[in-house]
């Protein structure tokens, strides 16, 4: 039983590796008789010698590591390469803080706690870059004493 070199010519004849081809268990003796090329050319005509489909790699996994990146998994700080600015706008970054520290000094003004000078004043050194979040705006505040004194 031994068909070495007819799997190797199919596997020639069929443009794929000798571990694909397949060969009937019933019609072993046909292909063990087949020599030449064009024998085996006929076995594979008859459907006698055939071509396996190929193993192809599971997507599974990908698709699960997709579908959790999808929702929003998978991107923390270990993720990330390049520079904070390459993940995120440095405009981007700015706009975020400079309206977070405009609505603390609306607030601030609308409450009366600060005086209208110094909301302008805090407008424009905000506007300058002098604060580097709403807690230094805080402190400066703070420290200047502008924050109005409330009796009542």
């Amino acid at each position: 039983m031994n068909t070495k070199s007819q799997r190797r010519l199919a596997a020639t004849i069929l443009g794929i590796g000798v571990n694909r081809v397949w060969i009937d268990p019933e019609r072993l003796e046909d292909v063990e008789a087949a020599i030449t090329r064009n024998e085996i050319k006929k076995l594979i005509h008859e459907g006698v010698i055939k071509a396996s489909p190929e193993k192809g790699q599971s997507r599974y996994r990908a698709n699960l590591i997709r579908s959790k990146k999808a929702s929003g998994r998978r991107r923390g700080p270990g993720t990330q390469k390049g520079s904070s600015y390459s993940t995120r706008f440095r405009k981007r970054i700015w706009v975020i803080r400079i309206r977070s520290m405009r609505n603390r000094l609306k607030m601030l003004k609308s409450r009366r706690l600060i005086t209208a000078n110094s909301y302008r004043l805090l407008y424009k050194k905000s506007k300058g870059g002098e604060f580097k979040n709403l807690a230094e705006l805080e402190r400066y505040i703070a420290e200047q004493g502008l924050r109005r004194r409330v009796f009542g």
